[in-house]
């Protein structure tokens, strides 16, 4: 199944909720990145609010980037959006590793560090971008996003993201030093599921719509408790906005899409500087480029190099 966001409203419109399922693009950035499993999270739970995030831009050339920095050991994390959900995103440290909480939840705030700020920024295309940043409140991402709403666009919100992984056993084919093939039983994991909710209050909602809302929140299963038991966003909006004539305006197929090319790669290449091009030229060797996003690798040939050093010079 493709993920999916849903776009909804309450009856009176005074409520607007974004609720989706985000396996597939949590388990291909996992996949990409070969992250752990707190890293995984990490980044699940980013890309998941940053996807809802891209959805409630306006304009179809619309982006949005999230930087979180919180100071802990999995350094930087970065989601790009644009206006369709489609996102793309990685972790600095793909690799890292913290002790789980005492009942065995990811200690994702152990990765992610409280001393630091969430960054958002909005490119509108107007001259300059939009830039708000806000202090890290807890480091397990949901809440941080909670606060950066409340301060930044003074809405009051209620945001729940969720990766949940499973551990598997695979068989995987080795080649010994003495050249002969086995068979081995390796202990991997994958994205079981993934997903999340935004709730928003729009300023002229009544004290009835709020203890409404408030009431259904306040014992909801999380995010992949309710998915892993089968429910749907469409089954979630339900859930949510009980009793506040839910209506559903958009679904949105979302997903992990990066939109490197060797033209753009070759752009980043071009800007590490003349002197720079000519030293790898002179090496007489190929070189490789890595794109952040989705690990796809891209080669420059000694000829590749010496075209770009060309472009460099005219530039």
């Amino acid at each position: 199944m493709k993920d999916y966001v849903i776009k909804a409203t309450s009856g009176n419109g005074e409520i607007r909720a974004y609720v989706g399922n985000t396996r597939e693009m949590v388990e291909q950035a996992r996949v990409n990145h070969n992250t752990t499993k707190v890293a995984t999270a990490a980044l699940g739970r980013t890309l998941t609010a940053t996807s809802m995030m891209g959805l409630m831009m306006k304009n179809e050339k619309d982006e949005l980037t999230v930087i979180i920095k919180g100071g802990g050991p999995i350094g930087t994390i970065l989601a790009t959006s644009d206006a369709k959900g489609m996102v793309r995103g990685y972790v600095q440290n793909p690799d890292v590793q913290v002790e789980n909480y005492p009942n065995g939840k990811l200690n994702v705030a152990g990765a992610v560090g409280t001393d630091g700020y969430v960054q958002v920024i909005k490119d509108l295309g107007l001259k300059e971008p939009y830039i708000g940043s806000y202090p890290l409140v807890s480091g397990e991402i949901a809440e941080d996003f909670t606060h950066y709403f409340a301060l930044s666009e003074q809405t009051p919100s209620v945001v729940s993201l969720g990766v949940l992984t499973r551990n598997m056993e695979v068989e995987r084919k080795i080649t010994k030093e003495d050249g002969s093939e086995e068979i081995v039983v390796c202990r991997e994991f994958d994205v079981e599921q993934a997903g999340g909710f935004i709730v928003q209050l729009m300023p002229f909602a009544s004290e009835e719509t709020i203890a409404q809302l408030e009431n259904n929140i306040k014992d909801i299963p999380s995010i992949t408790t309710l998915l892993k038991a089968g429910n749907k966003p469409e089954d979630i909006v339900e859930m949510v906005l009980k009793d506040l004539e839910p209506k559903i305006l958009d679904v949105c197929e979302v997903g992990f899409e990066c939109n490197c090319s060797k033209e753009r790669v070759s752009r980043a290449v071009v800007s590490v500087g003349k002197k720079e091009l000519t030293d790898m030229i002179e090496e007489g060797k190929p070189i490789e480029v890595n794109c952040h996003f989705c690990g796809r690798h891209y080669e420059f040939s000694v000829d590749d190099l010496k075209h770009l050093l060309k472009k460099a010079v005219r530039a």
